[in-house]
C-alpha cells in the first residue's frame, strides 16, 4: 500500500480552516501550568501548554520507557521531524520523537539561513510552464509568512539586491521579481523596487560598479536555523511530546496484524547514545523524518526497499561583516557554472553560498577547499576591486547535505522531485522526504494527515498555522531595553539574548554572572568579540544540550561564525558544562578533543589551517624579504635565527605593553609550524608571504610585530644637536 500527498498549491479559508483559526485564539490567552510527572499522557484534545518549561531529558526518557504505546513515534529531530512532533501533539495525539544526535545537528543547521519561496523555482515554473514548481513556490511563500509570524524573535524580512549589468536584463528581472510579489499576494513582505546605479552603490558600496546599470531589490525572510529548529522541538515538548536527543533507533519493531496477517511496524528499539541503555518504544505509527538518512531507516523496514534519496552537498562560508551591508543581501543569479550564490549579512557576519554537487551520505560532511574557492571567486566577481577578497578572511565553512528525492511510485524512477513526498510502506512506515526548510510545517501537516488516514488515528485538524514557537508569544523588538535596564546587561548582549531566546531571555539574564565591573553589571562573555555569555551554557543544558559541540554549534552559533573564537571559548564551555553535568576530568578532556575535531573537519578549521604550513612557499620580493628580516631582528636581537616568548616579552616591555604568558604562547604557536616551541625566520617569512597572497589574515603575531616595530622606531633618542644642546 502506498499513500502520497502532493504539495498544496494554495490555502483556501473555508469553514474547517476558519474553525482552526478561531481555535488558535485559545492559545493566545492560555493559562500556563507546570506538571512534574515522570511522563505525560496526552490529552484528548490539547487546548493549552502542558509544561511551563520543557521537561528534563531524564524525565523525557522515563516518558519514552513508561508509556505503553504512543500514537506517533517520529524518528529524526531536524526541522521536519520536530515539525511532525509539534503538529501531532497539538492535535491531541500521544507523541514521541527520537534523534540519534542533537536536534538540528544535520542539514537543518547548515542552510543558507533564508526563509524563502524560491525566486529561481518561480523562473523555472514560468519558463517551463511547470505547475508543480509554481505550487511549490506558492506554498513556500505562505509558509514564509507564517514562520515570520510565529517566531518573530528568530526571523525577520531581509532585502536582497539583484545587481544588473546589462540594460536588457533590467526589465527581464523586474518582471520576474514582480511576479514573485504577485504570487505571494497578501503574504508579500514588502514590495520590490528598482534602484539606479548611484542608489545601488549607496546601499551596497562594496559592489562592483563597472558596467553596473542598476539593481532590483526584493524581500525574503532570514532566520537562525538551528535555534528555529530547537524552538520547534522545545515547543513540542512543552505541549507534551516526549522528545529526546541522542536516542538512536537500532531497529524497527513489528507485529502481525490479526485482520490481514501481515507484519506492521509497531515501534522501535532505541539506544541512549550517552549511556548505551536500550529499550523499546511502541507506537501505532512510526514516521521516518531522517533527511539524508531516509533510505537507511527504510531498509530497516524492508531491506529490498529501493533508494529514494540523492544527496547533494551545499557548502557555505562565513566572512567578516564588512564584506556586506548590515541589512542588505545580494543574489548572484547566474554564476560561472549556472548556479545561484547568495551573499548575506547574518549575525553581524557575512554568509556566502551555496554550492550544489553530488556527495556521499555521511553524518559528518566536510567542506572542500575547491568549493570554498569557487564561492570566493564568485564573490570577487561582484565586489569592487577596492575590496580584496582574501582566503584568510574565511572564518568558518560548512557543508550541508540536501536530501533530494525520487518518487518511489513514479514511472520515471530517475525523476527528482523538488517537492516533498510522503510515502507509506507495506508495513505502515511513513516516510517524509525532500522539501525545504521553509515548508517544514506544511510537510509535517501532510505527514500527520497521512498517519491519521492510514492508521485510523483519532485527531483533529492541524493547528500549527499561527501557533507561536517558544519565545515568540510575548517578544517585542524593544524587549532588549528591559534586559539592559532591569539586569545591567550590555546593549549588544541584551539584543542578542532577545533575538535568540525571545521572551525567555529574562530566564537567561537571571542566570548571568556578575562581572565585577562598573558596566556591564552582569553578563560575562565567552569570547570578547561575540555577545555570547556564560549564562547561556547553563541555560543551554536546560535546552537539552549534552555535549560541547551542541553548545558551540547549535545553542550558540560560535562554530558557524568563527572557528578560532569557538576554539578559544571551548575550555570555559567545557568547564561550565562539566560543573552542571558532573563530568569527570577524563570526560571533560574527551569533550574538548571531540569539539576540536568537529571544528577542524566539519567547520573548516582544517582548510583554514592548511593555508599556512611548514611546506608553504615564500613568494616575496627581495625588498619585502629585507623589510621583514629587519622587523624580525628587532625581536631576535641575538641573531639566533628564531624568536621565543622571552624575546617577545623583552620587546613589549620596551614599549610598555603587558601581555600574559599564556596568550603569548598561543600567538607564537599559531606560527610555530614545526612545533618546536619557537618561531624561526623562515616560518615568519612564510607567514608574511601567506598574508600578502591573502591566504592568511588576522595573524596576531604579524600585527603585534608590526605595531611593536612602529613603536620602537618612534622611540629613537633625539640627537643632542637637535634637542637644543641639553642642560
Amino acid at each position: 500500500m502506498a499513500f502520497q500527498k502532493a504539495v498544496k498549491g494554495t490555502v483556501l479559508v473555508g469553514g474547517g480552516a476558519l474553525a482552526t483559526i478561531l481555535g488558535l485564539s485559545q492559545f493566545a490567552h492560555y493559562k500556563r501550568k507546570q506538571v512534574n510527572l515522570a511522563y505525560v499522557e496526552a490529552a484528548e484534545y490539547v487546548t493549552e501548554l502542558v509544561n511551563r518549561e520543557p521537561p528534563s531529558r531524564e524525565a523525557q526518557l522515563l516518558t519514552l520507557k513508561n508509556t505503553s504505546e504512543f500514537d506517533i513515534l517520529v524518528i529524526g529531530g531536524g526541522a521536519t521531524g520536530s515539525g511532525c512532533a509539534l503538529d501531532a501533539v497539538t492535535r491531541g495525539l500521544k507523541t514521541a520523537l527520537v534523534e540519534r544526535d542533537d536536534f538540528s545537528s544535520g542539514t537543518s543547521s547548515r542552510s543558507t539561513k533564508l526563509i524563502h519561496g524560491g525566486v529561481r523555482y518561480l523562473q523555472k515554473a514560468i519558463m517551463n510552464l511547470d505547475m508543480e514548481q509554481y505550487r511549490m513556490v506558492k506554498e513556500a511563500l505562505h509558509e514564509r509568512a507564517n514562520l515570520l509570524e510565529i517566531a518573530p524573535h528568530l526571523s525577520a524580512p531581509l532585502p536582497i539586491m539583484l545587481p544588473v549589468y546589462k540594460w536588457w536584463q533590467l526589465p527581464y528581472y523586474w518582471v520576474g521579481i514582480k511576479m514573485y510579489d504577485l504570487v505571494a499576494g497578501s503574504n508579500c513582505l514588502k514590495s520590490s523596487y528598482v534602484l539606479s546605479k548611484s542608489k545601488a552603490l549607496e546601499h551596497f558600496p562594496m559592489l562592483q560598479k563597472d558596467k553596473l546599470v542598476g539593481a532590483i531589490v526584493y524581500y525574503d525572510g532570514q532566520h537562525n536555523d538551528a535555534r528555529m529548529n530547537l524552538a520547534i522541538a522545545l515547543t513540542a515538548a512543552r505541549y507534551g511530546a516526549a522528545t529526546a536527543n541522542y536516542m538512536e533507533v537500532v531497529r524497527l519493531l513489528k507485529k502481525t496484524d490479526p485482520q490481514t496477517g501481515k507484519e506492521r511496524v509497531s515501534g522501535a528499539r532505541c539506544k541512549d547514545v550517552l549511556t548505551g541503555q536500550e529499550f523499546d518504544v511502541r507506537a501505532k505509527c512510526v514516521i521516518n523524518a531522517t533527511g539524508p538518512f531516509t533510505d537507511s531507516v527504510r531498509k530497516m523496514d524492508d531491506k529490498n526497499s529501493p533508494p529514494i534519496c540523492q544527496a547533494s552537498a551545499g557548502v557555505h562560508i562565513v566572512m567578516p561583516g564588512y564584506y556586506s551591508p548590515e541589512s542588505m543581501g545580494l543574489l548572484d543569479p547566474a554564476t560561472s557554472d549556472g548556479r545561484v550564490i547568495f551573499f548575506l549579512p547574518w549575525q553581524k557576519m557575512t554568509i556566502a553560498g551555496t554550492t550544489d554537487s553530488p556527495t556521499d551520505i555521511t553524518p559528518h560532511p566536510i567542506p572542500s577547499e575547491e568549493d570554498i574557492n569557487f564561492i570566493l571567486n564568485e564573490v570577487r566577481n561582484y565586489l569592487s576591486c577596492d575590496v580584496e577578497v582574501r582566503r584568510g578572511d574565511v572564518l568558518a565553512a560548512w557543508s550541508g547535505i540536501r536530501p533530494l528525492v525520487t518518487d518511489p511510485n513514479s514511472a520515471d524512477t530517475q525523476s527528482i522531485s523538488r517537492n516533498h513526498i510522503v510515502d507509506v510502506s507495506e508495513s505502515g512506515l511513513i516516510t517524509i522526504a525532500g522539501g525545504k526548510w521553509t515548508t517544514y510545517r506544511s510537510m509535517a501537516e501532510d505527514t500527520i494527515n497521512a498517519a491519521i488516514k492510514v492508521h485510523n488515528l483519532k485527531a483533529g485538524p492541524s493547528r500549527t498555522v499561527g501557533l507561536f514557537l517558544q519565545g515568540g508569544k510575548d517578544w517585542s523588538p524593544t524587549l532588549y531595553i528591559r534586559l539592559v535596564q532591569d539586569y545591567g546587561l550590555e546593549s549588544e548582549v541584551a539584543q542578542h539574548l532577545s533575538t535568540t531566546y525571545g521572551d525567555k531571555a529574562f530566564e537567561v539574564a537571571k542566570m548571568a554572572s556578575v562581572t565585577g565591573k562598573r558596566w556591564p553589571i552582569v553578563g560575562v562573555r565567552l569570547v570578547s568579540e561575540f555577545p555570547y555569555i556564560e549564562a547561556e551554557v547553563k541555560y543551554g543544558i536546560k535546552e537539552y544540550a549534552c555535549t560541547a559541540v551542541d553548545m558551540i554549534s547549535r545553542r550558540t552559533r560560535l562554530a558557524f561564525l568563527n572557528v578560532q573564537a569557538a576554539e578559544e571559548a571551548l575550555p570555559r564551555i567545557v568547564e561550565l558544562m562539566g560543573r552542571e553535568l558532573n563530568w569527570s576530568d577524563s570526560k571533560k578532556q574527551e569533550e574538548l578533543e571531540t569539539a576540536k575535531k568537529f571544528l577542524y573537519y566539519e567547520m573548516g578549521y582544517k582548510s583554514r589551517s592548511e593555508q599556512l604550513t611548514d611546506r608553504s612557499e615564500i613568494c616575496l620580493l627581495p625588498s619585502d624579504i629585507d623589510r621583514y628580516k629587519k622587523r624580525f631582528h628587532k625581536f631576535d636581537a641575538d641573531q639566533k635565527g628564531f624568536i621565543t616568548i622571552v624575546d617577545v616579552q623583552r620587546v613589549l616591555e620596551n614599549i610598555n605593553v603587558q601581555m600574559d604568558e599564556n596568550t603569548l604562547h598561543e600567538i607564537l604557536n599559531e606560527v610555530d609550524l614545526n612545533k618546536n616551541g619557537q618561531v624561526e625566520l623562515n616560518e615568519f617569512l612564510q607567514l608574511m608571504s601567506a598574508i600578502q597572497k591573502g591566504r592568511v589574515s588576522g595573524s596576531r603575531l604579524a600585527i603585534l610585530m608590526k605595531t611593536a616595530e612602529e613603536n620602537l622606531d618612534q622611540r629613537v633618542p633625539i640627537p643632542v644637536d637637535r634637542s637644543g644642546g641639553g642642560l
